[in-house]
């Protein structure tokens, strides 16, 4: 298996990811009760932590620790980013979209163009 899928499947327990994030596990469960996180469950209800909710939780301790922010303002604020990102992805594939179509536009006029002079040189 390559190393990028491997990492997609990378999972911590509890206490390997509160060590990774220097908070203790208390912590993790607290913001999995307000919703900030929300790590997978495996059998006997054990917590797995992905890189992604990893990446969450340094996220949320940088807006707490060094911007002073509360939890309340950290869910908006990390909503607000998950909004934004999902309206860039939305916007990317729209230009996407208008390009390719654009692209075809041009091909089908250059087409034209070219049986119009056809047809000039005909009657000429």
């Amino acid at each position: 298996m390559d190393r990028g899928r491997q990492r997609g499947r990378q999972r911590y327990t509890i206490g390997v990811a509160a060590d990774l994030v220097n908070v203790h596990q208390q912590t993790l469960r607290h913001y999995e009760r307000l919703g900030l996180i929300e790590p997978e469950r495996g059998r006997g209800d054990i917590r797995y932590f992905s890189p992604h909710d990893i990446d969450r939780i340094m996220q949320i301790r940088r807006l707490v620790e060094e911007l002073g922010v509360n939890l309340a303002g950290v869910e908006v604020i990390l909503n607000m980013r998950e909004q934004m990102e999902a309206l860039q992805r939305d916007m990317q594939e729209i230009v996407e979209r208008m390009a390719a179509e654009h692209e075809s536009e041009v091909r089908r006029l250059k087409d034209i163009i070219i049986r119009l002079q056809g047809q000039e040189a005909e009657v000429s």
